[in-house]
């Protein structure tokens, strides 16, 4: 099929190269404007931008999709349908009614649940066994349209939102390569979203990583796997922000006040122990204002934590 591709993050990325791994042709990309990162300044390309100049595919750039200059730039390139994963603009429904088969779009969630811009973290955040990729018809809604297509996957225990993100990255290009077979063929049958089923995924903010003590272990457990790699789950320590990137959370009988929140229970070879509002969290790893990220034994053999003192003061 001829391809119009949309996307702009890494995430995109997996199903771009599957689509022209698979034969299908590439008319252009569609992605956001290169940004300026890095104390230089200069302007850095998308990584949907990247892999296109390197298949050397025309990449268009536009800083608002629904400009009349931008629609009539659209037209330029011949396309049966338009696929879009994680580009960062809404489309409007002109643009929706361009192709002949529409607009596909790569949601990292099961629809109808985990609507929105955050669906990875949220997934892991909320404590969900699995997830999956939907393939979705779109409409001038968010995340709205029938589903088509759908792959599921286990989350695992020690599962990340670094590590879930490249798991469903693959599965995305997996599923909408299967999907546009399907579609071929004609066997696809659009499904519609009960409303009642869905949930929506926030965008995720800095302030969020922010950990609080009182909560229980568990959740503070789930709090510092989804936010890695970034806002990155923190506290502070003697003044200095903390950031916890491993830590498990352990049930215990007692219950812990809300004066022991956050209190070093004990200091191991290998782990630092904390008290929470229900359970114990046991610090594998963690990164010190203005240090590496460092395993538990490493950082304590320059840091002398002592039972007693409290995280979060």
């Amino acid at each position: 099929m001829k391809i119009v591709f949309m996307g702009t993050p890494d995430f995109a990325v997996g199903a771009l190269k599957a689509l022209l791994d698979a034969g299908h042709e590439i008319t252009a990309v569609v992605t956001q404007p290169d940004k300026a990162k890095g104390r230089s300044g200069q302007p850095v390309h998308s990584p949907v931008k990247q892999c296109a100049l390197e298949h050397h595919i025309p990449v268009f750039q536009p800083k608002k999709i629904k400009t009349p200059e931008a629609i009539e730039e659209l037209r330029k390139y011949p396309a049966d349908i338009f696929v879009v994963a994680a580009f960062g603009q809404i489309l409007s429904q002109q643009i929706l009614d361009m192709p002949p088969y529409g607009c596909l779009n790569i949601h990292a969630s099961l629809l109808p649940r985990y609507r929105g811009a955050s669906p990875i973290q949220n997934v892991i955040l909320n404590g969900e066994e699995k997830t999956g990729v939907t393939i979705m018809q779109m409409n001038a809604g968010l995340d709205t349209g029938d589903m088509l297509y759908k792959k599921e996957i286990d989350i695992d225990r020690k599962d990340t939102f670094e590590t879930l993100h490249d798991k469903l990255m693959v599965l995305g290009g997996e599923s909408i390569v299967e999907a546009l077979a399907l579609l071929e063929e004609g066997s696809l049958i659009p499904e519609t979203q009960d409303d009642e089923l869905s949930c929506y995924a926030p965008l995720i903010t800095k302030e969020m990583g922010c950990i609080d003590f009182t909560k229980d272990a568990y959740s503070i457990e789930l709090k510092v796997r989804g936010m890695n790699p970034w806002p990155s789950a923190f506290t502070t320590y003697h003044g200095k922000q903390l950031k916890i990137w491993e830590a498990v959370a352990e049930e215990t009988e007692a219950e812990n006040g809300s004066q022991d929140c956050g209190k070093i229970l004990q200091v191991l070879k290998d782990s630092v122990v904390i008290a929470t509002g229900k359970g114990i969290l046991k610090i594998y790893s963690m990164q010190l204002e203005g240090k590496k990220r460092m395993s538990a034994h490493d950082f304590l053999l320059g840091v002398r934590m002592q039972p007693g003192e409290r995280l979060g003061d």
